[in-house]
């Protein structure tokens, strides 16, 4: 009976130790290079080992008997459900806040993160804030702006005008000459009031012009409310101060965007090349 049980944990033994034989030993050199485990290995071992008892620290090489052991009884131990997010998720009462500060302010991720540092909630990171105002469907911050460009358009266009220069180049006596022209177009009809020219346009001259505007729309039912403008220099404060005293606003637009403007630019590439460069022009 001692034979049989010796012979068995004799073929146990050689199914453990021969796929952990060590690489070098294979080949008939030393070595110590360290061996990496993988799951499916650990299973394959503790599978075998079992069998042996205390017989297996003998054959252990690239393991040593306490991370055998150790594997055992974490072997033992029912296996906690993951979350598939990563970490432990935060407490409702943490989330329903980041919620609330987003729907309430629109700010962006960092802005909230912030908020939340300052009600002492230190253990957040920005990426957590991401995930639980995505797992909601809540936007990013710039989405969820009040208001947006295409938006202020169109709640605004019939009272919005928008205004730009354009030159054109005219013959005169001294030969030719660049001669500048003011253009008030409204955002809801295209209807494009077009000023006198001049050759030189200064800020006084602009407001003498707008002056001129306002008294040809005074009697419309949609009169002008809202002119904006680009950032140049002949659109003073003369010029503001001129539509604020007849009862209108300005709205002055960033520098290097000349798409928010981009309707008066269509307007002057079409006149000019559509009608201006098909003629010449003399004097003003």
């Amino acid at each position: 009976m001692a034979d049989q049980t010796a012979t068995v944990q004799t073929n146990i033994a050689n199914k453990v130790s021969r796929p952990w034989i060590h690489p070098e030993s294979k080949n008939g050199t030393s070595g110590t290079r360290q061996i990496h485990t993988k799951p499916a290995g650990r299973e394959r071992l503790i599978k075998f080992g079992k069998a042996l008892g205390r017989a297996v620290e003998e054959l252990l090489t690239i393991v040593s008997p306490s991370t055998f052991y150790r594997w055992l009884r974490e072997e033992d131990v029912p296996k906690r459900k993951q979350n598939p997010k990563g970490g432990q998720r935060k407490p409702r009462e943490i989330r329903e806040l980041a919620i609330q500060i987003a729907t309430v302010t629109g700010f962006g991720y960092s802005r909230i993160l912030g908020e939340l540092r300052k009600l002492g909630i230190k253990k957040m990171s920005r990426q957590t804030v991401r995930n639980i105002l995505k797992e909601e469907g809540i936007q990013p911050g710039p989405d969820r702006t009040s208001d947006s460009w295409s938006n202020f358009l169109e709640r605004h266009k019939e009272i919005l005008w928008a205004t730009d220069f354009f030159s054109v180049k005219t013959v005169a006596r001294r030969g030719l000459q660049d001669m500048y022209v003011l253009v008030r177009l409204c955002v809801s009809t295209r209807e494009v009031i077009v000023s006198n020219s001049t050759e030189h346009p200064t800020s006084a001259w602009v407001c003498e012009q707008t002056r001129k505007f306002v008294d040809e729309t005074a009697g419309r039912e949609h009169k002008p409310d809202i002119v904006m403008h680009d950032p140049d220099i002949k659109f003073s404060q003369e010029f503001t101060d001129t539509l604020k005293a007849h009862g209108l606003r300005t709205n002055r637009l960033p520098k290097r965007s000349p798409n928010l403007n981009g309707r008066c630019a269509k307007f002057v590439g079409t006149i000019k090349s559509e009608c201006l460069s098909k003629f010449i022009v003399f004097g003003k």
